[in-house]
């Protein structure tokens, strides 16, 4: 097992991984910029190192400085988090290059995935099912059309380096076709060094549905059932929970194994998730991409099956199996995940920003809280607006959502505006409460208040 590991983030991910380091007995090393001099993610390590100005390209994305204090600090092993350079596989290769572990997937699994199109191919191959699109990136907007009139409109453009919903746009018509292609590639270049494109069927109504799945050195591969995640504002997931409502028998099963084809296919260790589309009305599923990282919404699945994920990401880079079979994963239950955000929801959610006045997080029985802040702690624009996440647990969907609103009621953040009382609204909505929601219901409901 690891002596020390280095945590290359910051916030609430930041703090989970510590906290799982110290309950296995691993001293933990925190990197800061300039801007979280005072995070709680440094004042709970055992060491803090800075690394840079607060821009996140100075500071959190910079390869050299992460390396540098992981080796000033004699870290055996560097744990990436979400986000920043968790799914950059120039950092996994440099972490052993520098006799350090990286506490994720292999390169070469993080690379097979992160291009979207490389992938597509993999799953094509693999069995998995793939939205209907172009086979590889599109040249010119003469091809992209070509594949757009075969697999009809709308299409959507995507960015073959993408994550994070950047990278993306609709297009509606031949009309809309170039321009879409044009800002997508835009997007992508800024975001992530290139702007190679590629198109795919639009489903208009459809559900995000994702799989955990946790594999090992030793080619041991299992799930930990799937996820909802279609409630999305600007394609960033607002709320999440396991298990998925109103799937059948049947579908879910058949979700789950493709999650297990999926990272089989490319031969994964560690934990990762692999999402899907899901269109109600045929009853059939798509692969969209694998996250080859820890997810933010990680916690419900920890919730429904009792499994530490970060502690599993942490035995399985030193190198032990899996600790469980399939066999052995029992879904008990239902949990739900409200994503804490600093902004403000009766203005546009526009970024909130300000020193935290009073911070009270709710308890009870199976209430959980990941989170950042503290009474004093200064909220600044730099990074994610994402500041905590509540978590609950009930013994069905219906226990869980009178949970989540109790919670939610108790908790209390002053001196900057949070998502609360959004995720109020959206609980108190029949269409949540009956599973009656879609990847675009949440903006219609946001235009409808």
């Amino acid at each position: 097992m690891f002596q020390k590991v280095l945590v290359a983030n910051r916030g609430e991910i930041a703090v989970r991984v510590i906290r799982a380091c110290r309950e296995l007995g691993i001293r933990t090393v925190a990197v800061y910029s300039e801007a979280d001099r005072d995070a709680l993610h440094v004042k709970l390590a055992d060491e803090a190192q800075y690394i840079g100005p607060a821009p996140s390209r100075e500071s959190y994305l910079s390869v050299p400085a992460i390396i540098t204090a992981a080796q000033a600090t004699g870290a055996d092993a560097v744990h990436p988090g979400y986000g920043f350079l968790a799914e950059n596989a120039f950092f996994a290769e440099a972490c052993e290059k520098w006799g350090l572990t990286f506490i994720g997937p292999r390169p070469d699994a993080i690379r097979q995935m992160g291009d979207k199109n490389q992938a597509r191919e993999l799953m094509r191959k693999a069995g998995v099912p793939v939205v209907p699109g172009s086979e590889g990136t599109v040249r010119s907007v003469d091809d992209a059309l070509a594949v757009a009139r075969q697999i009809g409109f709308p299409v959507l453009v995507k960015a073959a380096g993408g994550g994070g919903g950047r990278g993306i746009r609709i297009a509606r018509s031949a009309e809309e076709l170039a321009q879409a292609m044009e800002r997508a590639a835009s997007e992508a270049g800024a975001a992530f060094g290139t702007t190679d494109v590629y198109i795919e069927k639009y489903v208009e109504v459809a559900r995000h549905i994702e799989v955990q799945v946790l594999g090992d050195a030793h080619g041991n591969i299992i799930h930990l059932g799937e996820r909802e995640c279609s409630l999305q504002r600007r394609r960033q997931k607002i709320l999440e929970e396991a298990p998925a409502p109103t799937l059948s028998p049947e579908v879910r099963e058949r979700i789950r194994q493709a999650g297990v084809a999926a990272a089989r296919a490319v031969g994964y260790s560690n934990a990762g998730t692999v999402e899907f589309l899901y269109d109600e009305s045929t009853g059939q599923f798509y692969f969209i991409e694998m996250n080859t990282r820890i997810q933010v919404e990680h916690p419900v699945t920890e919730m429904i099956t009792s499994v530490d994920l970060v502690k599993e990401q942490i035995r399985v880079a030193a190198g032990q199996r899996l600790r469980l079979s399939q066999e052995d994963v029992q879904l008990r239950g239902a949990a739900i995940e409200c994503r804490i955000t600093a902004e403000d929801p009766d203005n546009r959610l526009l970024p909130s920003t300000g020193t935290v006045t009073a911070y009270e997080p709710p308890g009870g029985p199976w209430t959980r809280v990941d989170g950042m802040l503290y009474p004093g702690f200064k909220v600044m624009p730099h990074y994610d607006s994402l500041v905590g996440k509540l978590i609950v647990w009930g013994e069905d969907r219906s226990e869980a959502i009178a949970r989540m609103e109790r919670a939610l009621g108790e908790f209390r953040i002053e001196g900057i505006r949070t998502s609360i009382p959004l995720h109020q609204r959206i609980l108190a909505s029949p269409e949540f409460r009956e599973g009656r929601f879609h990847t675009e219901w949440l903006e219609q409901f946001l235009q409808l208040k």
